[in-house]
């Protein structure tokens, strides 16, 4: 079942239960995805979709550390239960030496030597590791990995 697909029964399922906060994140999480294919003129296959609710649970995080900041406890505690629905329907999240394993090979096969090829690793690297690991992460390691 395509994730979309998936999402929008499980709206109908929370709709029914009167399940309203996850409901509420359903909603929000369908209407993005309209969102870019109305933008785009597609149909969003499920890598799509995961770019898509990757970045929303990028958003819900930095909106969590903005909160916290503001010392908003109840609007942190809100975020925290959006972006637990949104990590439901994203891959499991890659083991750190996974991830470097991921990161060495994409080194490897590129040939990059220095940060001016880190465009390659990332770009060999994005399709592996999306909506499994935080690309800034990814990114810092890949500037360790090149010496920048």
């Amino acid at each position: 079942m395509p994730l979309k697909d998936r999402i929008t029964a499980d709206m109908k399922n929370a709709l029914r239960a009167g399940d309203k906060p996850r409901l509420g994140v359903l909603r929000l999480m369908l209407a993005a995805i309209k969102q870019r294919e109305v933008d785009e003129r597609i149909q969003l296959d499920d890598a799509q979709v995961l770019t898509v609710l990757d970045k929303m649970l990028k958003q819900r995080r930095e909106s969590i550390a903005q909160y916290e900041k503001g010392q908003r406890a109840d609007l942190v505690a809100q975020e925290q239960a959006e972006a637990v629905v949104i990590q439901s329907y994203l891959p499991a999240r890659l083991a750190e030496a996974e991830l470097d394993k991921l990161i060495a090979d994409a080194v490897q096969k590129s040939g990059a030597a220095s940060m001016r090829d880190m465009g390659k690793v990332m770009g060999l690297l994005k399709p592996q590791v999306q909506g499994r690991a935080d690309m800034g992460a990814v990114s810092a390691r890949i500037k360790a990995k090149l010496g920048g």
